[in-house]
């Protein structure tokens, strides 16, 4: 039998649902991206860590999008920001090497270690202000917690002034929201990348102590630096992952455990430990879903198919995470008490997220801090009146609403 293709639901009404539709048709299946363009999604675990480690497939489209070199991708493609950017998401081979050197050099353990304090602080301004929501007043977490933590934590390691930061942030917003038009899309890259390129030119003239001054110091083995293109695309993807999945993270984790009280009980009297519950958030609930592109540099068979040369591939974190030929019957069950919980939803080897330190720490800072400043949290709303974040991309909440002092749902 054969199954049709699945056009991907831009808005991502429901992520899971979507990704088992997807994995039906096996551990590699046909999907249909916005614009009618054809593609493959990798549902599959195992399969999932073969692609990653293969190099066989590229994530640079100038050279392996076929359809985009030879001009049947054009400029009114939807997802065309994810095509214009120079950075380590449009890298292959050595390019690839040459620009993830210089941010690998700012996630290393000692410099992670080192922000210890400034996230800790970061979170307590952010508990304080939390503590004059009056009793009974609903707020919405994501808003006021889960995103400016990261928020500030990744723009002062970046040296981003205050009054630009909202700014700055905003385009990696747009860019991973997959209802908007092709018009809009385009329209986004181009004011991101004139805000990015004033932000570098002004480091290059007033240099500072943070990590975009040393990525403009930064030189490759003949001693030239990174272009002003190559510069902007990689504060691109430095801000935007540095703030959207880890609030994500923060937020899908909250959202978990006021619906799994047991598992948050089992937690306070210290029979599961913080990082093993938020390592199973992450695998359950992959707070980047469905990750544009990587190219089959030749024809590649994986999976039961064939991918040919010039195909585009998504890697289907979300369902990835929850692939019953991994976990088992009750993949879909958050468990931190589960014995596998090792995920792919960092990536791995070359292509693990560089930030995965960064993002662990700052959740097993905020998470455990928020909920004994409000150990009567609830949810504000029935949990199935939450609306997911509004795209395939990314795997978030749109809004997380609670009452921190009493009450519960109605």
């Amino acid at each position: 039998m054969t199954i049709r293709p699945v056009v991907l639901d831009p808005a991502g009404h429901d992520i899971h649902a979507e990704g088992a539709r997807i994995r039906a048709g096996g551990p590699v299946s046909r999907v249909v991206l916005p614009g009618g363009v054809m593609a493959w999604s990798v549902t599959g675990h195992d399969v999932a860590r073969q692609v990653l480690g293969d190099h066989r497939f590229s994530k640079d489209p100038r050279k392996h999008w076929t359809d985009f070199v030879e001009g049947r991708i054009g400029d009114d493609f939807p997802m065309i920001g994810w095509v214009l950017m120079e950075n380590l998401t449009t890298a292959y081979g050595h390019d690839h090497t040459r620009l993830r050197r210089p941010c690998a050099q700012a996630f290393t353990p000692r410099r992670v270690e080192a922000l210890r304090g400034s996230v800790q602080k970061v979170t307590d301004e952010l508990l304080g202000r939390l503590d004059e929501v009056a009793p009974g007043e609903a707020v919405d977490l994501k808003a006021e917690f889960a995103k400016p933590l990261p928020a500030a934590v990744i723009c002062d390691l970046f040296g981003v002034p205050a009054a630009d930061r909202q700014a700055m942030l905003h385009g990696g917003e747009v860019n991973v929201d997959t209802g908007i038009t092709p018009e809009e899309a385009a329209a986004n890259v181009a004011a991101w990348q004139r805000l990015m390129l004033d932000f570098v030119r002004s480091k290059r003239d007033h240099p500072g102590d943070d990590l975009t001054t040393d990525l403009v110091a930064a030189r490759d083995e003949d001693g030239s630096p990174l272009s002003d293109s190559e510069m902007v695309g990689t504060l691109h993807i430095m801000l935007a992952t540095g703030t959207e999945p880890v609030k994500n993270l923060i937020a899908n984790t909250v959202l978990l455990l006021l619906t799994h009280p047991d598992h948050l009980a089992r937690v306070a009297r210290g029979e599961l430990s913080w990082p093993d519950v938020i390592q199973e958030a992450v695998r359950v609930e992959a707070p980047v879903a469905h990750l544009p592109f990587r190219f089959a540099t030749e024809d590649v068979e994986i999976g039961g198919v064939t991918i040919a040369k010039g195909d585009p591939v998504l890697m289907n974190f979300a369902a990835a995470g929850r692939d019953p030929d991994r976990y088992g019957p009750d993949a879909d069950v958050f468990d931190p008490g589960r014995a596998d919980r090792e995920h792919l939803s960092f990536g791995a080897g070359i292509y693990r997220c560089i930030g995965k330190p960064l993002a662990l720490m700052e959740a097993e800072i905020a998470l455990p801090a928020l909920f004994e400043r409000f150990p009567g949290m609830r949810p504000a709303v029935p949990a199935d009146r939450i609306e997911p974040q509004g795209t395939f991309i990314m795997n978030g909440l749109r809004n997380l609403p609670v009452l921190l002092k009493g009450g519960g749902a109605s």
